[in-house]
């Protein structure tokens, strides 16, 4: 697909006519210099990076095109990864099936490109951002994160993909902007699982600011050194290694950026099983099961949790003071 930056832009602004705009809301002209100065420069990257960061032709061993130029991450764990069949036939996308391998079925239609994400609320550059053009400004890195799912099994995953900082920071968030939300697509035509009454769609999850800015934190766009399946999340998901699995929504679509707590999909529907927070915590049980150990796919043996899935030295200042009990 031919990478522009137009389309992006041409949309960043909401359309209305004259009398609906407030003297107030005029673009003052340094901004608009700034916004022409963002768009020349993002334009210069964009057709230095286009060549390298388009997918090649080949193939790898899930048969999707490989992600060239991929480097290795210093943040990545030294364990080894579950293998590809592991990865991408245990699955929790309610969105495609509520057991763990159907999603890997009723995704295989999914339709992934065209592909566009909105971004809104409190935030410079707003607009609705084709896929390709949202990803191609970063250089894509291999992280592999363990993932440690609330039913108690864990993995370790190779994903690609790029710090959600470096997205925020271009996208200039205003000073009031608390959190970070995020929508999956809502499209019962093509996810079944939206068509059954288990969870309200479309699916929201949510960040604080600093969640969201930690060099962990990243969008990912492939697996394995290949794009993402779409039991997986295609075309971008979230990954968030120190907090429990769903926290990491897939197949985003919009991306908001509030001063007010996200109302989020699990802390919804079920208030007394799924906090906001979501922290791998093996302190706080789940009120059906315990936290404080997991099981590896692939392993028989169960091993202990890890405060924050291990991932402590970066994130526990995040929480400094925080009742983890009850902000769970």
């Amino acid at each position: 697909m031919a990478w522009s930056l137009g389309p992006i832009y041409n949309a960043a602004m909401l359309i209305r006519k004259a009398p609906d705009i407030r003297y107030s809301e005029v673009t003052p002209k340094s901004l608009y210099l700034r916004r022409r100065e963002f768009i020349q420069g993002a334009t210069g990257a964009a057709a230095a990076a286009a060549a390298a960061l388009l997918p090649s032709r080949a193939s790898g061993q899930g048969g999707l095109p490989k992600l060239p130029n991929v480097r290795k991450s210093a943040y990545s764990t030294t364990e080894t990864p579950n293998d590809y069949d592991d990865i991408t036939s245990y699955n929790n996308f309610y969105e495609f099936g509520s057991e763990k391998d159907e999603p890997q079925f009723f995704a295989r239609r999914f339709v992934t490109r065209p592909w566009t994400v909105r971004v809104e609320g409190l935030v410079t550059w707003q607009g609705m951002y084709d896929i390709d053009s949202f990803i191609k400004p970063h250089a894509l890195e291999e992280r592999i994160y363990r993932l440690r799912c609330v039913e108690g099994w864990s993995m370790v995953v190779p994903w690609v993909g790029f710090p959600l900082a470096n997205l925020i920071k271009r996208l200039e968030p205003l000073p009031s902007a608390r959190f970070v939300e995020f929508v999956t697509l809502y499209d019962p035509s093509q996810m079944p699982g939206q068509k059954v009454p288990i969870l309200q769609y479309p699916y929201v999850e949510g960040l604080r600011m600093d969640e969201a800015m930690n060099p962990l934190t990243i969008l990912a766009v492939g697996l394995y050194g290949e794009v993402l399946p779409n039991q997986n999340g295609a075309p971008i998901r979230l990954v968030v290694p120190w907090k429990y699995g769903f926290k990491s929504i897939k197949s985003i679509v919009r991306i908001r950026f509030r001063d007010t707590q996200p109302r989020t999909t699990w802390a919804i529907d079920a208030p007394n099983e799924y906090g906001f927070y979501a922290n791998v915590n093996p302190n706080v049980d789940h009120p059906r099961w315990s936290q404080a150990t997991e099981r590896r796919l692939g392993e028989f043996r169960r091993r202990r949790t890890e405060m924050y899935n291990g991932y402590g030295e970066h994130v526990a200042h995040l929480y400094t003071g925080m009742d983890l009990r009850k902000n769970f």
